[in-house]
């Protein structure tokens, strides 16, 4: 598939930011919130404007941006339109979270924060994965139909909002030896999905062949003698990308040390780092992970393969 560079901005800023509400949720329910009204208004607000940006972001890649807002009409049977209506519905929730969160002071707010951030984190995860179902649930993209889909969404979002949370009070001065450990164990646990996801690809029987797809597989094998098309088309561009194998491999190279590997080192480092080292520590992870992401989210739209390709030459998919 062509990987558009909209939705791949989608895809990650849109994961962090819901990453993030969901991790500040967390740290608020066990009681590890960083203190003070300005750090809950900022957090609030960052993961809002991730989540904005991501959202933005994905109307580049429409053809009639114009007609988006017919998607919220189709919720009870698309999922990107149940993505839609979750995105929506995560503004007040956030917004009331992040009032809760600022005002805990009081008794009051303090007595609904719990509800309010058990709402936040659940629309943050609710959100992801709709985001994910988009693809997962797309039958002929069989690299994308695949159980590690979801699971590799939600890990890689709950680690871009961990270090996100992590960087944070880094640059406050607090000390929370909880954060860059879980924020450690995030990248373990993303790095390990996402790796076996490759794995599950990689060694995947094909879906379909040029056999099955056109009926002819019990007369032998079937062999393209001329293409539907003689020229370049819109199948062709949107899903027939290809990358080279050798290619493929350098890059998931470098998604897996940048985005799981240095982060989760950089974590660690920070359980006893203090300071301004604890700020480039965690400014460093974040920079890692972002780049590593992006690439790995290159890597999941370019290496998908549309059945359509085995009516244009492909051999399987």
């Amino acid at each position: 598939m062509h990987p558009a560079y909209s939705v791949i901005v989608f895809t990650v800023a849109s994961g962090a930011g819901y990453g993030l509400l969901f991790a500040i949720a967390a740290a608020a329910l066990a009681g590890v919130a960083p203190a003070g009204s300005w750090f809950a208004i900022a957090a609030s607000a960052l993961a809002l404007a991730l989540a904005g940006i991501g959202g933005a972001a994905s109307f580049f890649h429409l053809g009639h941006p114009e007609r988006a807002w017919r998607a919220l009409s189709q919720w009870r049977s698309s999922w990107l339109s149940r993505e839609a209506v979750l995105a929506l519905a995560a503004v007040p929730v956030a917004l009331g979270f992040g009032v809760a969160w600022t005002l805990a002071g009081t008794g009051t707010a303090a007595a609904w924060l719990p509800a309010v951030a058990v709402g936040a984190a659940a629309v943050a995860v609710a959100t992801v994965i709709a985001t994910s179902k988009i693809y997962a649930t797309l039958r002929a993209i069989p690299a994308w139909h695949n159980p590690w889909v979801t699971p590799g969404y939600l890990a890689c979002a709950g680690l871009s909002g961990a270090l996100l949370l992590q960087g944070m009070v880094a640059i406050a001065g607090q000390v929370a030896v909880a954060l860059p450990a879980t924020a450690a164990a995030a990248a373990v646990v993303a790095g390990a999905i996402k790796l076996a996801y490759w794995r599950s690809i990689d060694r995947a029987p094909p879906a379909s062949t040029a056999e099955s797809a056109t009926g002819l597989g019990r007369f032998g094998a079937v062999t393209l003698l001329d293409p539907p098309h003689t020229s370049t088309n819109f199948l062709l561009t949107e899903m027939g990308y290809r990358v080279a194998r050798r290619h493929a491999r350098r890059l998931r190279a470098i998604a897996a040390i940048a985005a799981f590997l240095v982060p989760g080192l950089l974590s660690l480092a920070l359980v006893w780092i203090e300071g301004v080292w604890a700020v480039v520590g965690a400014s460093l992870a974040v920079a890692g992970a972002t780049l590593g992401l992006v690439v790995e989210r290159w890597l999941f739209f370019a290496e998908a393969k549309h059945t359509v390709t085995l009516y244009y030459g492909d051999a399987r998919v």
